[in-house]
């Protein structure tokens, strides 16, 4: 990673959508919505770890097959209709340090914006690091 540092990102993908049922295993340009967010993040130079939280097992088996960890599924009371991100955030960060991982930075990819890049990620995470002031970017 950085230095010293350690960077997550969490990929947070219910199964529940109900705008558009199924969008993060929707194709787009010949892979799941998903995928793009994955690959972006393990292009990542600074990223130690990519994991997706999600409710739904055909999310997480593409996941996996795209190369993220699911370390975990996640509980359906953070995967509703009002869930918040946060919790969902919270709640990943807590597991992952139950089992002794623990991470200096955590990263929000949403997949549903697939339009990022590997190097877009990095400045973020340099950008973030090199402001100990700040909080959040």
């Amino acid at each position: 990673m950085y230095k010293d540092k350690s960077a997550m990102a969490l990929i947070p993908a219910r199964g529940g959508s109900k705008g558009l049922p199924g969008k993060n295993l929707k194709p787009l340009l010949g892979k799941p919505l998903i995928a793009w967010t994955i690959e972006q993040a393990l292009k990542s130079r600074l990223l130690d770890y990519v994991a997706v939280s999600t409710d739904d097992p055909a999310i997480a088996e593409t996941a996996l097959k795209y190369g993220a960890q699911v370390p975990f599924m996640r509980p359906t009371e953070l995967a509703s209709d009002t869930s918040r991100v946060a919790d969902t955030m919270i709640h990943a960060l807590d597991v992952l340090q139950e089992n002794g991982r623990k991470f200096d930075y955590i990263v929000l990819l949403e997949p549903t914006s697939p339009l990022r890049k590997d190097v877009d990620i990095d400045r973020a995470i340099s950008g973030i690091i090199s402001r100990p002031e700040a909080d959040s970017l």
